[in-house]
C-alpha cells in the first residue's frame, strides 16, 4: 500500500473509533495498539467499502493478517488464513467450521489476553512472509515433436 493511502486508512480507522464512542471504540484502539506492537511493520488498510458498507479497517503484512470489524454487541478480529494457525490458548471462538478463517469475538466486558493475542498476529505474519518467500520452480519446457 502506498504511504499516502496508509495514512488515509489509519485516519478513517481513528474516525470510526471516535465515531462509536462507546466499548467498542475503545476495543478496536486496544487491538489495533495490541497489532503494532506485536508488529511494528503492519499496515492499516481500508477495504470493501460499498454503497452499503463504509468499509473494514484491515491490518496487513506480506498480506492480509486480520479485520477489525465492529457490530452491534462485538469487536470480531477475522484472521485470514486463521485455520492454518496453531491457536493454543484458544482465543479463535467464532467462523470457526471454514477450512480458510478463524475469528475472534470480543464481547462488551471481555478480557483480552495480549499476550496470546500477539503471539497469533505473529504467527498470522510469519505465515504470510512464508508464503511470499516461496519461489515458484520453473518447469523445463519438453522439446517438441515436429513430425
Amino acid at each position: 500500500m502506498e504511504p499516502a493511502s496508509a495514512f488515509i486508512a489509519s485516519g478513517l480507522i481513528d474516525q470510526k473509533i471516535k465515531q462509536l464512542g462507546d466499548w467498542r471504540g475503545k476495543m478496536l484502539a486496544k487491538v489495533r495498539t495490541i497489532i503494532h506492537q506485536a508488529d511494528p511493520e503492519i499496515v492499516e488498510e481500508w477495504k470493501w467499502v460499498k454503497a452499503t458498507s463504509p468499509g473494514t479497517p484491515v491490518f496487513s503484512h506480506g498480506g492480509i493478517v486480520c479485520t477489525g470489524e465492529t457490530h452491534k454487541n462485538v469487536v470480531k478480529m477475522t484472521f485470514a488464513k486463521g485455520a492454518a494457525l496453531q491457536d493454543l490458548s484458544r482465543l479463535f471462538n467464532s467462523s470457526l467450521d471454514g477450512n480458510v478463517r478463524r475469528a475472534i469475538d470480543i464481547h462488551e466486558g471481555d478480557k483480552v489476553d495480549e499476550a496470546a493475542l500477539k503471539d497469533l498476529i505473529r504467527a498470522a505474519v510469519a505465515l504470510n512472509l512464508k508464503g511470499q518467500s516461496k519461489t515458484k520452480t520453473k518447469t523445463k519446457n519438453k522439446p517438441r515433436n515436429t513430425r
